[in-house]
């Protein structure tokens, strides 16, 4: 799984809830789109593009362990998130709704907002397109890409049971 697109950059610690304010989990997915990440970058759900990619500090997504978060998140229609370090249930929750992540210390050394990555998630290897610089990081387990190839966890418990009926 190799993705290709521009950084969008954020710092450390951000909490779900400056993902998606608690103000719009009743709202369609649509809605919830359009105010991802606004109180950090107000830019991004304005002009984040299919296939951008959504690079971060130390601990991205800790707080709460609210699935919604990485719903909304995949809605803007991002590639995959880089962070150098996850909170757990984020980093399972990218996985079990079908949103790549991948762990890569130092990433924000490589990345500036704008620049081209292209992201290796078998391999775990994060290069700039612009220059050839690249990182490598933990690649992502292969139940966590075999989950990511059905679609989400949901997808892959459909199709597990069909092997098995």
């Amino acid at each position: 799984m190799i993705f290709e697109g521009n950084c969008w950059v954020f710092g450390d610690n951000i909490p779900t809830d400056a993902l998606v304010k608690s103000r719009y989990v009743f709202e369609p997915m649509e809605i919830m789109a359009k105010h991802v990440l606004e109180d950090l970058d107000p830019e991004f759900p304005l002009k984040v593009r299919p296939g951008d990619i959504v690079v971060a500090g130390r601990h991205f997504g800790q707080s709460s362990g609210r699935a919604i978060a990485t719903k909304a998140l995949r809605a803007t229609g991002i590639g995959c998130v880089v962070a150098e370090s996850f909170a757990r249930t984020f980093y399972r929750n990218c996985f079990e709704v079908g949103l790549p992540a991948i762990e890569v210390g130092g990433i924000k050394a490589l990345a500036t907002a704008g620049t081209p990555l292209r992201v290796d998630l078998a391999s775990g290897v994060v290069t700039d397109v612009a220059t050839g610089r690249a990182r490598g990081g933990s690649p992502a387990d292969p139940f966590l890409v075999d989950m990511l190839y059905a679609g989400g966890l949901i997808a892959l418990a459909r199709q597990r049971k069909e092997l098995f009926t």
